[in-house]
């Protein structure tokens, strides 16, 4: 049967890590990869801490400031709580 909606492959949203982003970016969280972990935690730390924070499935995010020098820390709401983040953390939170 030809144009059925199952002849068409699958769309996908592109993954961006929350680290990548500017002020007044905004996403949803779609899973947080630790894999490449360089700030002295071993990735199953630095993906409990982010868990605790309230980086979890489906939470929205934003950007709301960066630090002037080396736009570090990014200061990013999570549903409603606001809190501080290194970038180089943030880049284990994958946003669609």
């Amino acid at each position: 049967m030809h144009g059925t909606l199952h002849d068409s492959p699958p769309v996908t949203a592109t993954r961006t890590p929350l680290g990548r982003g500017r002020p007044g970016f905004r996403g949803r969280i779609d899973a947080i990869e630790t894999g490449g972990n360089t700030i002295g935690l071993t990735p199953e730390e630095l993906e409990r801490r982010l868990i605790e924070l309230g980086f979890v499935e489906g939470a929205s995010v934003e950007i709301l400031h960066e630090g002037a020098i080396g736009h570090d820390p990014i200061a990013v709401r999570v549903d409603s709580a606001t809190i501080a983040l290194r970038r180089r953390e943030a880049m284990a939170i994958l946003v669609i």
